[in-house]
């Protein structure tokens, strides 16, 4: 089986509910403590085996690039003044062994668009998706490291799931269950509370087959008129090649203002500040 060590980070979106704060700084560039959030998803990728990350950028977001790449300026400051550790913290944001690719996204057309802008640099290889949005404390295994053993040992698109009751099932894609354990027989984009096939949730990774690309390519748009994986994985589900893995550590959707808090003050707490 093909080993994974791609990542698509679809990171091109403006951010508005971070506003005016991020009219100039990316929104995935905000800060949980000392931190910014596009690295904890970085990082945990990384832990999963991965050796390429693939950033699906848009213009305003060259405070991505910059991040991640060397600043021997700053780097010689700190030395020059025997702050050693922290020119070491600088100069290993990533492993020496870990490449990053930025991509734009010219215009916003959906996830399954940002993912397609990925198409060229990924290939034909199985590969996973990062959104940064989607905080994952991490735990022992790793959500990304659990999403790409299940997909390296059964060769079927991996998508992480969670139990979502009440009204707020509506706000995800929602899985329809497949008679046999993991096995996911739909993926349903958004659907109406009362018309929800379940209370499992997809959340923000995935593992995911080269095939994907040929079912995006034919996708007419879905919800909003954009480009959703969702119904290419919902597509792929339909032919039996989707399972689901239950999400293990504590998640946290910074995609909004009370969510990047709560990780936050998280984060805080487990590192004793509060």
């Amino acid at each position: 089986m093909a080993k994974v060590t791609k990542a698509v980070f679809p990171v091109a979106g403006y951010g508005t509910r971070f506003l005016p704060a991020t009219k100039a700084i990316p929104k995935e560039m905000l800060p949980i403590l000392d931190k910014p959030l596009i690295q904890f998803a970085a990082e945990e990728a990384i832990s999963a085996g991965i050796k390429t990350l693939i950033f699906v950028t848009s213009r305003v977001k060259r405070a991505l690039e910059d991040h991640f790449d060397s600043n021997p300026d700053l780097e010689e400051v700190l030395r020059s003044k025997g702050k050693c550790q922290l020119a070491d913290l600088v100069h290993d944001t990533i492993p020496a062994d870990v490449e990053c690719i930025f991509v734009r996204q010219r215009e916003q057309l959906g996830l399954g668009h940002a993912v397609l802008c990925a198409e060229p640099i990924v290939g034909r290889e199985p590969f996973a998706v990062l959104l940064p949005d989607d905080f994952i404390v991490p735990d022992s295994s790793g959500t990304t490291a659990t999403l790409v053993e299940a997909f390296e040992r059964t060769g079927k698109t991996q998508i992480s799931v969670m139990t979502v009751d009440g009204p707020d099932i509506s706000k995800y894609g929602v899985v329809r269950p497949g008679k046999n354990g993991p096995n996911v027989a739909g993926l349903i984009e958004k659907p109406p509370y009362d018309e929800a096939p379940s209370n499992l949730a997809s959340i923000g990774r995935y593992v995911l087959s080269p095939e994907i690309f040929a079912v995006l390519h034919q996708l007419p748009p879905g919800a909003g008129g954009e480009i959703q994986l969702a119904d290419a994985i919902n597509h792929q589900a339909e032919m039996g090649e989707v399972q689901a893995v239950t999400l293990s550590g504590d998640r946290y959707d910074c995609g909004s203002v009370e969510g990047f808090l709560a990780a936050t003050m998280r984060v805080a707490r487990d590192k004793g500040y509060l």
